[in-house]
C-alpha cells in the first residue's frame, strides 16, 4: 500500500512548531509512516533545526507529489513570508499570524485538490491572529471557512480512546443551555457519519451524562431527563447505535476499555480532562465532517520555551501517525 502523503503547516513561527515538526520528521518511524511536506519558511526551519541539532537536510519542491519519496529529507514547500529583519522567537508578531494562516491556507488547498492525503497541523497563536487581522479564533474556524463545512466536528484520540464535543469554547453556563434533545440528536448522527468516513463501522457510542451519577433522575437537573435520555431513545428507534447517558465518570474508562467505539461528551472540559489526563502528549485533535481529513496537536505555541530545544515532538509525531492511519480509509 502506498504510503499516505500529509502536508504539515509550519504554524506560528514564534512559537516551537518548527521545532516540533523538525524533530517529528527526523524520526524515521515517522517518515516510515508516511510521506511528508512541510508548508512553511526556509529560514525558519533552518534555524529550527540549529536549535534542535537535526541533521536531515530541507529538499525544496514546488509540487506535492515530489515529497512522495524515501531520501532522508525534510520536504518543504517555502512561502518565504517571514522577513528575518523583524522576527523575534517568543514574541507574538502580526507578521507570524499572516504567516501561519498562510501555511494552513496552502496546505488546505493541497488536500481540497487531492494533491495530499491530510493535513497535520502545528500550534498557532490566537492573539497572533487577531494582531494580523485574520479573521479566525483558531484551527477549526479557519478550516470550516476554507472547506466550506458549517460546524466542524472536533474528536479527540489517545490509546483508540475517541471523545467527541457537543460544544467547544463557550461558558460552562451556556454549555449547560445547548444540552438539548435537538442538538444531541444531530450531534450523534453526524459524529456516527464522521467515525464512519474514518472507515469505524462497528460499535456504540456512548452519550455523557451532564450532571453528577447522569442527574439520578432529576434529583441533580433535569438536563438528562428532558433532553439526552429521549435523544438517545428517539435514536434507538431510528436504528442508530447508541446509548447514553453514561455517568462521566466512568463512561471515559469504559470506552477506553472497548465498550463503547467513541464518546459524545456534553461539554468542553469533560472531555478533555479525560484524554488530557490518561496521556496529555498523544491527545490527537481530529476536524471532521470537512472534505479532508485533518488531526492536530493539540497544544499551544509555548513562546516562553521557543528556541531552547526543550518542546517535545511527541504530540506532533502522533498527529502524524493519526493521519497515515485514517488517510487509507477516508472518504469525503
Amino acid at each position: 500500500m502506498m504510503k499516505p502523503l500529509i502536508a504539515i503547516p509550519m504554524g506560528d513561527a514564534a512559537g516551537i512548531g518548527p521545532e516540533i515538526v523538525v524533530k517529528a520528521l527526523a524520526n524515521p518511524k515517522v517518515r516510515q509512516a508516511a510521506h511528508c511536506v512541510v508548508v512553511g519558511d526556509r529560514n525558519v526551519m533552518e534555524e529550527a533545526k540549529a536549535i534542535t541539532g537535526v541533521t536531515l537536510p530541507l529538499c525544496l519542491i514546488q509540487e506535492a507529489r515530489e515529497a512522495r519519496d524515501d531520501k532522508d529529507v525534510i520536504f518543504l514547500m517555502d512561502c518565504a513570508n517571514i522577513d528575518q529583519s523583524q522576527f523575534v522567537r517568543g514574541q507574538i508578531q502580526a507578521m507570524c499570524g499572516r504567516a501561519a494562516y498562510e501555511y494552513i491556507e496552502k496546505a488546505v488547498s493541497l488536500a481540497m485538490e487531492g494533491q495530499v492525503d491530510a493535513v497535520a497541523t502545528t500550534p498557532i497563536n490566537k492573539e497572533a491572529l487577531k494582531a494580523a487581522g485574520v479573521p479566525f479564533i483558531g484551527h477549526t474556524e479557519i478550516f470550516g471557512a476554507l472547506t466550506q463545512t458549517k460546524d466542524p466536528l472536533t474528536m479527540f484520540e489517545v490509546r483508540g480512546l475517541r471523545v467527541f464535543f457537543l460544544s467547544r469554547h463557550v461558558s460552562l453556563q451556556k454549555a449547560c443551555t445547548m444540552v438539548t434533545k435537538e442538538r444531541v440528536m444531530d450531534y450523534v448522527v453526524r459524529c456516527k457519519e464522521a467515525l464512519a468516513s474514518l472507515g469505524v463501522t462497528e460499535g456504540t457510542m456512548a452519550v455523557a451524562g451532564l450532571n453528577p451519577h447522569s442527574g439520578e433522575h432529576g434529583l441533580f437537573g433535569m438536563e438528562e431527563v428532558e433532553a439526552v435520555t429521549p435523544a438517545v431513545e428517539a435514536l434507538q428507534k431510528q436504528g442508530v447505535d447508541v446509548v447514553g447517558p453514561i455517568g462521566a465518570d466512568s463512561v471515559f474508562h469504559l470506552a477506553l476499555k472497548g465498550r463503547y467505539n467513541s464518546v459524545l461528551s456534553l461539554y468542553h472540559d469533560q472531555g478533555h480532562i479525560a484524554t488530557k489526563t490518561l496521556d496529555f502528549e498523544r491527545t490527537i485533535s481530529i476536524t471532521c465532517g470537512m472534505p479532508i481529513l485533518r488531526t492536530s496537536v493539540d497544544h499551544g505555541t509555548a513562546m516562553d520555551i521557543a528556541g531552547t530545544n526543550l518542546a517535545s515532538a511527541v504530540s506532533m509525531e502522533e498527529a502524524i501517525f493519526l493521519a497515515a492511519k485514517y488517510a487509507p480509509h477516508f472518504r469525503k
